[in-house]
């Protein structure tokens, strides 16, 4: 599954897929565009059962993406804006919250409004070492629209989120990574090979319980769920799958599993 689009490039690797925003002339801005092509590739992915991870970065070293394409909205009115927001998250960033399959951020340079809601919305992040992560919506008289105030929140801490969004002020990869909003900081020349390091990892275990366990992490963080309820729900339901029952065999045949993925 190699699909062409116009500003996003994709290539699969030993099982992931990487989907790199290419806009290197506007710092690989999210435009409408943009956005449309993140989410066929992503919804095209999902169907394809021999991609087990994803991997979302920038083209180029000077930006992940730095931001949505301000032009483009200009001039919106108040329905205009807030459908700009409701769009955003439907389509791309409570998308790849969500999403059954893996998604990890290789931020390369700066990672700025909806670029970092972008990587925040992704599964973990790693951070090359000329990263630069901020919200500086307020400077347009703004606030983050696509999730930033809840995601960066509940990754740094309510008291780091308001200062951040409030100052507009930017964190290096090092001060991103000591406050939580990164996995892991590298090289710019290693990023991508640490990001499919993790890829890897990840494409060896249980596709159903790597499935299952997004869905009872965030259902932690949801307001209308209750996160242990649905972990024992969920925990029960494993028992009948086909990867339980590989995996246990597995485990007492002293092999490695090869798990069915159902």
């Amino acid at each position: 599954m190699v699909m062409t689009y116009e500003n996003v490039l994709t290539e699969i690797e030993n099982n992931t897929l990487i989907i790199t925003v290419n806009r290197p002339d506007k710092l690989n801005a999210l435009n409408n565009k943009t956005i449309e092509e993140l989410h066929e590739a992503l919804h095209e992915a999902e169907q394809d059962k021999n991609i087990k991870c994803i991997i979302i970065t920038g083209s180029g070293n000077k930006a992940f993406v730095a931001g949505a394409d301000i032009a483009e909205f200009a001039d919106f009115n108040v329905t205009q804006g807030k459908q700009l927001s409701a769009t955003g998250h439907f389509k791309i960033f409570n998308f790849i919250e969500n999403y059954s399959k893996p998604v990890i951020a290789a931020v390369n340079g700066f990672a700025l409004g909806g670029g970092l809601e972008l990587a925040m919305a992704c599964h973990i992040r790693v951070a090359s070492d000329n990263a630069k992560m901020g919200l500086p919506e307020v400077t347009l008289g703004v606030i983050p629209g696509y999730g930033g105030t809840q995601r960066l929140a509940q990754l740094v801490g309510k008291g780091k989120a308001f200062e951040m969004i409030m100052t507009a002020d930017m964190l290096n990869a090092q001060d991103a990574l000591t406050w939580g909003l990164v996995n892991h900081v590298t090289t710019q020349e290693e990023l991508l090979n640490k990001s499919k390091e993790i890829a890897n990892k990840i494409s060896l275990r249980s596709s159903v319980a790597v499935k299952t366990a997004i869905k009872v992490i965030n259902a932690g963080y949801n307001k209308q769920e209750n996160g242990f309820e649905v972990e024992i729900e969920e925990f029960g339901k494993m028992f009948g799958t086909g990867d339980f029952k590989e995996g246990v065999s597995a485990f007492l045949e002293k092999r490695k599993a090869n798990f069915p993925g159902n």
